[in-house]
């Protein structure tokens, strides 16, 4: 039975690679405690195990997927990229560059130190800055070494195994160092320090938009008492500040009138209000009108609209000076995404070009602000195709010419170009939407699946010289891994606090988003207890990345003569 089952498999890869992502990512949703072990690694465990089999896996395969990945990360993070460039976001790219360049600079010193060929080095730096990126271009620049192909085989396998084994390790260390650890090298209350600033940038518990973010917008309607006889709508609406009501539509009588800020209210009218549906609760006890059952008054359609931000007019503005611009009556804000991560909703986040903020309201009033913000980013299914592949087509190109050193040649490689590719196409977008829309379920195909079918294959690949390879350095690949892992995060809280006297919440978010961690991220706002680290995030991921990236080529290239 066995025997058949390894011959099904070495006879058919695809169906050898289906059971790796299968079992994978099933494997992948088992916790240890709180923690999961991922996708990646469970693949990679999987992978492996499959590979015991001597299954072959085309190499061409691999990099198709893994090409695709790199797009879907460089399109989402494009327009951070450009803004972590510009002066505002000069010191989280300083410390990203200083967090990057220790990581590489701790995994060559313990590269030579243990005496690891350029393989398991390449591996070192990628499972230990859990960048899975790296082992695709030192995959390349091995590709590139003037070897016979046995020897080219045992660093490729080499790189698989090294990582495969520091991954899981840099994972729980970055978790662990920057949630547990960082904050007490800081000698600061995590959750205390991110209430401050929460306070400071205008988090109110009353206010639209900010503890309740996740609330759907509600519409009542009320009859209104003698008591607001010659009242305003707008002045009808101010009695309930800060909290946000808005007067919709007005009945008076048979009619219904447009519900303009400067309408005098009459005793009888019936008024069509909208807010949260917790505010709308109190308001009625506050106001005591007589709540009525009138469906052509409340017959308003509602709308709500992801708006990708294009627009100068409220780039860098603040959600308080957005607020006061009555272009954005009637119109809440449930929440903002910035490369792929929500960001905390106080008075003062700022707008950045590429954010993604949704609007919910009346379709009239979200259509109108929504053209004055940017490019309407409307649920679609289908994947404006030719943009995407002359992206990877172009990307491509860049990476390929490369500088002959002696037999070695230095380039970008082809991952990085696609990467670069995929960051400026993803900033093209956020200037001229029309180029063409990726919906998010299929960036989750590029992204997530692009990763795990390129891990599968080289899980696979580099099975038979697994367990070689973990007797031959597997204490000293540990110990590596850890050290490595933890060091360019020591170093950066430590140049963040007390040299560039970042907020805490802040520093760590971008020690998380240098090292490219989204369970750091996660770990870190879960002992925050707020969102306040997402602000450091992504600007530092964007641009941690490509220093990620590019390590790759570089271990080889430190590490191969």
């Amino acid at each position: 039975m066995w025997t058949w089952f390894v011959e099904l498999l070495k006879g058919h890869p695809d169906m050898a690679l289906f059971l790796t992502l299968g079992l994978g990512f099933l494997i992948g949703k088992l916790r240890i405690g709180t923690f999961t072990l991922g996708s990646v690694t469970g693949v990679l465990i999987i992978g492996v195990l499959v590979g015991q089999t001597g299954v072959k896996i085309s190499s061409d395969l691999k990099t198709v997927f893994f090409l695709l990945f790199l797009f879907a990360i460089g399109y989402k993070t494009g327009p951070q990229f450009f803004r972590g460039l510009k002066s505002s976001g000069l010191p989280q790219l300083a410390l990203t560059t200083i967090l990057c360049v220790t990581g590489l600079g701790a995994s060559y010193a313990a590269a030579k130190i243990l005496g690891f060929d350029a393989g398991t080095a390449a591996g070192l730096v990628a499972g230990a800055m859990t960048e899975s990126a790296t082992v695709g271009t030192a995959t390349d620049a091995i590709n590139h070494l003037p070897l016979d192909p046995a020897a080219r085989e045992l660093l490729l396998s080499n790189v698989a195994v090294a990582f495969a084994v520091t991954y899981f390790l840099g994972v729980v260390t970055v978790v662990v160092f920057l949630s547990k650890v960082g904050p007490k090298l800081m000698g600061v209350d995590l959750a205390s320090a991110c209430a401050e600033l929460e306070r400071e940038m205008g988090v109110i518990n009353e206010e639209e938009g900010v503890t309740s973010a996740y609330h759907t917008v509600s519409m009542r309607a009320y009859r209104l008492p003698a008591t607001f006889e010659s009242k305003t709508v707008a002045e009808l609406e101010a009695l309930f500040a800060p909290r946000r009501v808005f007067i919709e539509r007005v009945r008076r009588g048979k009619e219904l009138l447009q519900a303009e800020p400067a309408l005098m209210l009459q005793a009888g009218d019936g008024v069509a209000v909208s807010g949260r549906r917790d505010v709308l609760v109190a308001a009625a006890k506050t106001v005591e009108p007589e709540e009525i059952e009138d469906r052509e008054l409340l017959d308003i359609p509602m709308l709500t609209l992801d708006v990708l931000v294009t627009q100068k007019a409220v780039i860098g503005k603040t959600i308080r000076e957005a607020r006061a611009n009555t272009a954005i009556r009637s119109v809440f804000v449930p929440k903002i995404v910035r490369a792929g991560e929500e960001l905390p909703l106080t008075l003062n986040t700022a707008i950045e070009r590429g954010d993604v903020v949704t609007l919910s309201g009346s379709k009239d009033n979200v259509e109108r602000v929504a053209a004055r913000m940017g490019f309407a980013d409307r649920p679609g299914s289908t994947t404006d195709v030719v943009p995407v592949m002359i992206a990877l087509f172009l990307g491509s190109v860049i990476g390929i010419p490369a500088i002959a050193i002696g037999k070695l040649d230095i380039g970008l490689s082809q991952s990085v170009g696609v990467l670069l590719g995929g960051i400026l196409f993803g900033w093209l977008r956020s200037v001229r939407p029309q180029l063409g829309q990726v919906p998010e379920a299929a960036l989750w195909i590029f992204d997530s699946l692009g990763l795990t079918v390129f891990l599968a294959a080289t899980g696979i690949m580099a099975g038979p010289d697994f367990v070689r390879g973990l007797k031959e350095s597997g204490v000293s690949l540990v110990i590596a891994g850890i050290l490595c892992a933890m060091l360019p995060h020591l170093v950066a809280i430590l140049i963040g606090r007390y040299v560039m006297k970042m907020h805490p919440g802040v520093l760590l978010g971008v020690c998380a988003g240098a090292g490219t961690s989204a369970p750091g991220l996660a770990a870190v706002q879960e002992a925050a207890r707020s969102k306040i680290p997402t602000l450091g995030y992504g600007a530092s991921y964007a641009i941690g990345n490509v220093f990620l990236a590019l390590w790759g080529s570089v271990m080889v290239l430190l590490t191969a003569g």
